[in-house]
């Protein structure tokens, strides 16, 4: 079940969705010049960070390779919320109380991981899971800088090789 979902999600992650990444470039490369700037959350609260975090890791989970958990797509979705994506905060707001009280107040994060799944299973259809959704692929293959994607983890699952800047060879300046 789990590889159907990954298999799902890269091909969910399509030309529509690079391009919508490379029209909004410059938006990422600030949020992330700003989050360093601030060593932490931009837009979440800490409890708030670890519900998305959790959501996060049941729509991109840990198998034998590193899931949404471990590429740290939080910080992503913090920083696209607070720049290029700051028009779906609405979204996430009304999202954090329809998922508390889905839980009855407790964090998400608390429950067993089956019922994390139902639970999640529920609101697969709303606007708050379709988003968390979108920005969860979006930090897993973000460049690095970007806030997601940490140590390249997405990019090593897929076999994306970002060395795509030729450099000269050494010595290729010196000669006469």
């Amino acid at each position: 079940m789990t590889d159907s979902r990954r298999i799902f999600l890269l091909k969910s992650f399509s030309a529509t969705s690079a391009a919508w990444l490379a029209a909004n470039w410059p938006a990422q490369v600030a949020a992330a010049e700003k989050a360093q700037a601030m060593g932490g959350f931009t837009y979440f609260t800490p409890a708030q960070a670890m519900e998305i975090d959790a959501m996060a890791a049941q729509i991109y989970p840990t198998t034998d390779t590193p899931g949404a958990k471990e590429a740290q797509v939080v910080y992503f979705i913090d920083l696209a919320l607070v720049t290029f994506a700051a028009d779906k905060q609405a979204v996430y707001a009304q999202g954090f109380g329809e998922l508390s009280a889905r839980t009855g107040g407790k964090p998400l994060g608390s429950l067993a991981a089956a019922d994390q799944v139902a639970l999640l299973t529920g609101i697969e259809k709303s606007a708050f899971f379709k988003t968390v959704r979108d920005h969860t692929i979006m930090g897993m293959f973000s460049a690095p800088q970007h806030g997601g994607n940490f140590h390249k983890l997405g990019w090593q699952q897929i076999g994306f090789d970002d060395s795509l800047n030729f450099r000269a060879p050494f010595g290729a300046y010196d000669k006469a």
